[in-house]
């Protein structure tokens, strides 16, 4: 599992499957993100169909610890991106992980 998957990767296969320019599904993907960014930075919630949905949460200052030196320092308070898996994205992951166990 070493390998990573780019953006160019995804607009490459995306064009072929639907036999578009690679130009063209490269803008709409990069308008996309964008859009994505945007409405993340006015704070909405970005809902994905099928894959999940990315939201903007507050992390209150908290007390870090340097792992090398065992140091104490404090975390400014900051705003952080979070992933939330759907549940079609998190049954794949499952059936991946387990793939001889019947989901319940």
């Amino acid at each position: 599992m070493d390998k990573t998957v780019t953006r160019a990767m995804l607009s490459e296969q995306a064009a072929e499957a639907n036999k578009l320019a690679r130009a063209d599904v490269t803008a709409i993907g990069q308008r996309m993100f964008e859009l994505i960014g945007a409405a993340l930075a006015a704070g909405e919630t970005v809902k994905l169909t099928g894959f999940g949905s990315l939201q903007v949460r507050s992390r209150a200052e908290r007390i870090g610890r340097n792992p090398r030196t065992g140091e104490e320092h404090a975390i400014a308070p900051h705003q952080a991106v979070i992933f939330i898996p759907g549940i079609r994205l998190r049954t794949a992951l499952q059936q991946r992980s387990n793939p001889g166990k019947p989901r319940k």
